[in-house]
């Protein structure tokens, strides 16, 4: 089947290859150190609540895969790490199950391994034209899934071979299915961001919460010039190369969406320092998949390993900037220059109002 094929290919091209976009926008944030931070670090907390779930630090692994017998594994090494820490996780789309739901046991698997963790289910927003409501429950039975996300990845798509990129009546099926699906629904870019008219809409539309996807993380442009390669005509190829780094910056795009729902930052989010300045820019919890693909591979106590890395480099953060709590880092002051500033003015954003806290 076209759909499980791509899921193994994409998997085995973000492990092979390089496959990141450019300028995520954090380069160009600076948190203000405090001399005499005045706590103690044994007493910081990075415990916090999304969508009503607890979690250990704000800190979920992104949707990534799944769909292929191939990555039954994967997803169980993700899944025992984010129960085992306390954390979250997304399963890449359950379009594949759906179709054929012999391939369900590599989203089960997840849940399977992570009774306590919140997960959250995921399907594209093409798909929304395929099932209906009763096919989206069937998604969140498969993992008793928290919440369920709505991936808009139409960059992907207009680069695809296959792609799907008919974009007309998304956001009433995105209304509809807030309305209606038993969950919570989380819409998620997918690597080029969201801007804030975008996000301003999904609220409106019933959205329970954003992640931003931003530019700067994995490039699934990049990931389709090394799947069309083989493509005789080369468009697929050449369109990826030409949108490689398309998008809004992760950071610039926590601003544009902070429009009065949790945010998940998404994106290029490679240590605990990064994931400090997203909380401080006004994200509610960040999340990661390229760097954990690797370690997923290999077992899941590499997985937490890594995890476990930036949970203490969060920490780190967190005292020298006097920050007791996760609500505390989010007030925390944050200079902003290069680009990212100059994105954020260009806009009509007041960049100075988080260097002023």
């Amino acid at each position: 089947m076209v759909t499980s094929k791509r899921k193994i290919e994409h998997l085995d091209i973000c492990t092979g290859e390089n496959v990141e976009s450019k300028d995520n926008g954090f380069d160009d944030l600076e948190l203000v150190h405090r001399c005499l931070p005045e706590i103690d670090s044994a007493g910081v907390s990075i415990a916090t609540t999304f969508l009503g779930h607890k979690f250990n630090a704000p800190l979920m692994i992104a949707s990534m895969t799944g769909g292929h017998p191939g990555t039954t594994e994967v997803n169980a090494n993700l899944a025992m790490a984010a129960e085992e820490l306390g954390l979250g996780m997304g399963v890449g789309s359950q379009r594949a199950a759906l179709e054929d739901p012999k391939l369900e046991d590599s989203y089960r698997i997840v849940r399977e391994k992570a009774p306590n963790a919140f997960i959250y289910g995921n399907i594209g927003a093409p798909q929304l034209k395929v099932y209906d409501i009763e096919g989206l429950e069937r998604a969140v039975e498969m993992i008793d899934a928290d919440a369920m996300a709505i991936h808009l990845n139409f960059l992907q798509e207009a680069i695809q071979p296959e792609g799907e990129a008919d974009a007309r009546g998304i956001i009433e099926k995105i209304a509809h299915v807030a309305g209606e699906l038993s969950v919570p629904v989380i819409v998620k870019e997918t690597g080029a961001g969201i801007c804030h008219m975008d996000a301003y809409t999904l609220r409106k539309a019933g959205a329970a919460a954003i992640d931003i996807g931003g530019k700067g993380g994995t490039s699934w442009a990049g990931v389709e010039v090394y799947r069309a390669r083989n493509e005789p005509d080369g468009l697929s190829e050449h369109l990826g190369k030409k949108f490689w780094d398309w998008g809004i910056p992760t950071a610039v795009s926590i601003v544009e969406a902070d429009i009065g729902l949790p945010l998940i930052a998404t994106g290029g989010i490679r240590d605990g320092i990064m994931i400090a300045k997203a909380l401080a820019l006004g994200a509610s919890m960040s999340s990661m998949a390229l760097p954990l693909v690797a370690p997923a591979r290999k077992g899941p106590e590499h997985v937490k390993k890594q995890l476990e890395l930036y949970i203490e480099e969060l920490k780190a953060t967190m005292f020298l900037t006097g920050s007791r709590s996760i609500e505390d880092i989010g007030r925390a002051p944050v200079i902003i220059s290069g680009k990212t500033r100059d994105t954020l003015e260009a806009r009509g954003f007041n960049w100075k109002n988080f260097a002023q806290r």
